[in-house]
């Protein structure tokens, strides 16, 4: 990826040969690149394998033709993700936790003319593609396929491993990685042929190289973990781990007991839960010699308990859909416990202001811009998006730091997130890690909203599975106005099963926030002619639970709609998890 580029090297490339190409031109191809179930696949085999897909899609696929990838953790994945772009097309990969309407919008959206799809996910198409009237020229399956679409299996039979003739060049599009879309819908993120020039001093500093085994919790269809697993792994030389199954503390676990990575790829949920189960106690964790995070904050808590447990430390860092490497963070040699990091040597970074002028003073905070050769072209179709983010080789991440008179760089949550209380800047992320450091929370979000005063009031979101709410909730206050100042103190504590998240593990803000303004609890209470304050008096039990039903409730738009319209009690138990028990109040109040 380093290294000067000659003019005809800095047109003809292709990120095939960036990827596979260091391993097989030293004379490595013999070298295991892929652990999956009982199948050891070498470099060699791999390049053959990448090569026989390339030709198998080239009759249906022409430069620049998007093809769609919806496939668990495989070396099918692999050699789909690889091939496509051998043959100049752009390879995208899918969520496999996609709603039936973000798959539609996004077959619609790339004008994909090929998918290839795991049998599994053949519902979910057939939903996607009725509802949009839109199908690719091509669906091949992994698996049992279902009328019009068409096999794997068959697709590769008979096709040769020769090297397809074709020629790509720095800026042409290689792959696209669709956006999470924790606000609105997906965006399609352009990465080029040439983007791939960035990250070989980071993957050094963390070891990765011939002999090493990496290996992630988090799915190749993340960026997090293509770009430091697949791209990042086969690039070094290193042996990458893959697993078909949704990540799971114990099948996790055994995954790293049976192949023992070196270098363990997730994110800080995972950990935690890891640390929930009693799992990181196993002795299979202590001979990992390097754990990495991102993909949200690592509380210096988690930290902590993860050292205690396993002795070795968790380094963090910050990375993009739109940077696929991390930008900023430590290594196994430089991390701080609650510091994000600094900027690694791949990436330029600067903090501005809200107005977009340097941050000049010590711990005060700025929207970091990065400018990294990993960086995205643009978003697809998007050119008001493109030109908000992307300027003059700049990419404004949204994501807001402060600077340490050291140069450790504290990351304060998104700029979206961010909330001015009492004249004051608010950073979610104190107050959660303030409150995740109470024994017995196992996760804490907080969220701003505007009353109707039009004051802004925090919310503070609690998962503690294992403790009293009543007492654990006074716990949490004391601690919080024994460490923070009182204006960063939540007056409104909801306890939660489960914090809403993405399918990348990310915190899904703006449902929680649409909750708190939607008051939809509040609401239905009024209409049955139920006091909420009262109840909340009478049976703050009862009033704790509820409450959590109804924020984690997946039917708030339709909610929102029926309490507008004054629908029937019949039509709201169809799906309110508290119509039941709410309807029965108001019949005890009421007696006939």
């Amino acid at each position: 990826m380093g290294g000067v580029q000659t003019a005809e090297q800095a047109t003809t490339i292709n990120a095939v040969d960036e990827i596979l190409g260091p391993t097989l031109s030293s004379g490595r191809g013999g070298d295991v690149a892929i652990l999956f179930g009982d199948d050891a696949i070498t470099f060699e085999q791999l390049d053959g394998e990448v090569n026989r897909f390339a030709n198998a899609l080239q009759p249906y696929l022409s430069k620049g033709d998007r093809a769609l990838i919806l496939l668990k953790d495989s070396p099918d994945f692999v050699t789909a993700f690889l091939g496509i772009m051998r043959i100049g097309a752009v390879a995208v990969p899918m969520s496999m936790r996609l709603t039936a309407d973000d798959t539609g919008f996004i077959i619609a959206d790339s004008g994909a003319k090929v998918l290839i799809i795991d049998h599994d996910y053949l519902p979910l198409y057939r939903r996607a593609a009725s509802s949009y009237g839109l199908r690719p020229d091509l669906v091949v399956v992994r698996g049992q396929t279902m009328e019009g679409t068409r096999a794997l299996a068959d697709l590769l039979a008979g096709v040769g491993c020769e090297r397809p003739n074709v020629s790509t060049t720095t800026d042409d599009m290689a792959y696209w990685l669709y956006s999470s879309g924790t606000t609105g819908k997906p965006k399609a993120v352009i990465h080029v042929h040439g983007g791939l020039s960035t990250g070989d001093d980071f993957l050094a500093a963390f070891g990765f190289g011939p002999g090493e085994r990496i290996f992630s919790s988090s799915k190749l269809f993340f960026a997090y973990a293509l770009g430091h697993v697949l791209i990042g792994g086969l690039r070094s030389g290193s042996t990458i781990i893959l697993f078909e199954g949704w990540p799971d503390g114990e099948v996790i676990a055994r995954i790293v007991e049976r192949y023992r990575p070196t270098i363990m790829v997730s994110v800080p949920a995972f950990y935690r839960g890891l640390l929930r189960d009693g799992l990181a106690d196993r002795p299979c964790f202590k001979a990992v010699r390097h754990y990495m995070s991102a993909g949200e904050a690592l509380p210096e808590s988690l930290y902590r308990r993860w050292l205690e447990a396993t002795g070795l430390p968790i380094v963090e860092g910050i990375g993009a859909t739109e940077t696929v490497f991390l930008m900023v963070g430590g290594t196994p040699a430089e991390h701080r416990a609650g510091a994000t990091g600094k900027p690694y040597s791949h990436c330029e970074a600067r903090l501005l202001d809200f107005d977009e002028r340097p941050v000049t003073q010590i711990d005060s905070p700025g929207i970091l811009w990065a400018k990294m050769g990993s960086l995205a072209r643009g978003y697809w179709g998007q050119p008001q998006k493109t030109a908000a983010a992307f300027q003059n080789g700049w990419y404004r991440t949204g994501d807001v730091f402060t600077v340490d008179r050291n140069g450790w760089w504290y990351h304060q949550g998104r700029a979206d997130d961010l909330l001015k209380v009492s004249g004051q800047w608010v950073s979610p992320s104190e107050i959660e890690e303030c409150a995740m450091s109470v024994s017995g929370v196992s996760d804490a979000t907080v969220v701003g909203a505007r009353d109707a005063d039009g004051l802004v009031r925090l919310t503070l979101f609690l998962v503690a599975p294992t403790e009293d709410p009543h007492r654990l909730h006074r716990k949490v206050q004391a601690k919080l106005l024994g460490t923070l100042s009182q204006y960063k103190c939540p007056r409104r504590v909801v306890f939660m099963d489960a914090i809403p998240r993405t399918a990348t593990g990310k915190i899904r803000r703006f449902e929680l926030r649409n909750w708190v303004l939607g008051r939809f609890m509040m609401r239905f209470m009024d209409r049955l002619g139920l006091d909420a304050a009262e109840l909340e008096e009478t049976d703050p039990d009862l009033f704790r639970d509820m409450q959590g039903k109804c924020a984690m409730c997946g039917s708030l738009d339709r909610c929102a709609g029926d309490l507008e319209r004054g629908a029937s009690e019949e039509e709201f138990a169809e799906y309110c998890p508290n119509a039941d028990i709410l309807v029965s109040l108001r019949v005890a109040e009421r007696p006939l």
